[in-house]
């Protein structure tokens, strides 16, 4: 089953949360060198930097270690730190945070934040899509319908929550909102759009440090935040309805704008910061561009350096390595010359999907459930294994793959499942 924007839309019943906690867990353990703390891994782009692992896969795959049910529906990518495996999803009409264990599986806690909302059944299912961000003893996520909570990772106590709509002003976008928070030092980033497009939280406390409205009031889509530094001053990328906005990280003032890469129906990739070089791209016949952000008069303006219809990346995300930029170009994994543009080899793979790196191999995962291993290079597509996993679910595959420590995570639906990649 394929994603069809135009055909579906949202339904929704938005109340209070349910504030029914469960209580339950020993103490957090230490985090780990090779933790996956929030979306796309450790530094939002999508490369894991461990070494040591399988550098190709028999064919049935590597060994499935185990295997861990009823994590609700949704499409969620999970986090991984503290020795626990952290997700969302739509569990018996609630939606839910929850904890497993990583050497098991077994479910440490569970906490609802919301009851659930309802969307079209061929939109790809119910439930999450949001990736907890764990920051020491908290963890940070959000709900389809806009509810922002901190919870302790010890025991899934909820600290504190927000819902962007109610206390922001924000509005759902059509298919919920799936931003993974982002956590820089004491702040919480998110973007609610609209009258308060991107807000800035104490992350301890939730209350409100800065809020920013861009000129063009855009909507919120289904993209991350993600950060970078132009002469010395942080900034925070948001890929909003109407193209990329940058905004100064200390107070929240509007900088910048690309609205090239933007289409008018769901912009989902996150952008890709190398120093003062921003790549984003989307789906819809539209593609990616590259600009340079450079200081003007006390300001920063975006200069586009290329265009090209050779990335449209509808969700699968992409990756840099070395100088070269890898993802889904529709249904075909491309490499791209990441300052020219320039193609270096198409591959139909396995198909659409994502891509995530680590330790030279691409893992390409098809929204369709195949899984293959491909070596990340310019020279052309190396495939050193591919496989299908087990137990698939009837809705699109479109959790990213997570690989921490020696494991790789695999969601699907209901379903975690953690190979041995070491």
């Amino acid at each position: 089953m394929k994603m069809n924007y135009s055909n579906h839309r949202l339904t929704r019943k938005i109340s209070l949360p349910v504030l029914a906690l469960l209580a339950t867990g020993a103490l957090a353990c230490p985090v780990l060198a090779d933790d996956a703390p929030q979306f796309r891994g450790p530094n939002r782009d999508g490369i894991y930097k461990e070494k040591g692992l399988l550098q190709s896969w028999g064919a049935g795959g590597p060994k499935l270690l185990w295997k861990s049910p009823r994590r609700g529906e949704g499409h969620a990518t999970p986090s991984v730190a503290n020795g626990r495996v952290y997700g969302m999803g739509l569990r018996d009409n609630q939606e839910i945070v929850w904890a497993v264990d990583v050497k098991t599986g077994d479910e440490v806690w569970s906490t609802p934040i919301a009851p659930g909302i309802s969307l079209d059944a061929g939109q790809g299912g119910y439930g999450s899509r949001s990736t907890p961000t764990v920051v020491g003893k908290k963890l940070y996520t959000l709900g389809v319908g806009g509810e922002l909570v901190c919870l302790n990772v010890a025991d899934g106590k909820l600290l504190w929550h927000k819902n962007l709509v109610k206390d922001f002003g924000g509005s759902i976008p059509t298919w919920g909102f799936c931003e993974s928070p982002l956590i820089d030092g004491e702040k919480v980033i998110v973007a609610p759009g609209g009258e308060n497009t991107i807000i800035a939280l104490n992350r301890n406390t939730g209350d409100t440090l800065w809020t920013t409205r861009v000129p063009e009031r855009d909507r919120a889509h289904y993209s991350s935040a993600i950060t970078t530094e132009v002469d010395g001053v942080r900034q925070y990328i948001e890929f909003l309805g109407g193209g990329l906005i940058g905004v100064s990280a200390k107070d929240g003032k509007f900088l910048w704008r690309y609205n090239t890469p933007a289409n008018g129906t769901a912009n989902c990739a996150a952008p890709i910061a190398i120093e003062n070089l921003i790549f984003a791209a989307s789906g819809y016949g539209t593609g990616g561009g590259l600009a340079q952000l450079t200081s003007n008069g006390g300001g920063i303006s975006a200069k586009q350096i290329y265009f090209t219809k050779e990335m449209q990346n509808h969700h699968g995300g992409m990756v840099v390595v070395g100088d070269y930029l890898y993802g889904f170009n529709g249904g075909t994994l491309t490499c791209l010359e990441f300052k020219t543009g320039k193609v270096m080899w198409t591959d139909r793979s396995v198909g659409k999907g994502s891509v995530t790196f680590a330790d030279g191999r691409l893992y390409v995962r098809s929204e369709r459930g195949p899984i293959a291993l491909v070596e990340a290079t310019p020279k052309g597509y190396v495939e050193a294994g591919r496989f299908d996993q087990p137990d698939r679910s009837n809705q699109p595959s479109w959790p990213y793959i997570v690989v921490s420590n020696g494991k790789m995570y695999v969601r699907d639906m209901n379903n975690l499942l953690c190979y041995d990649v070491k």
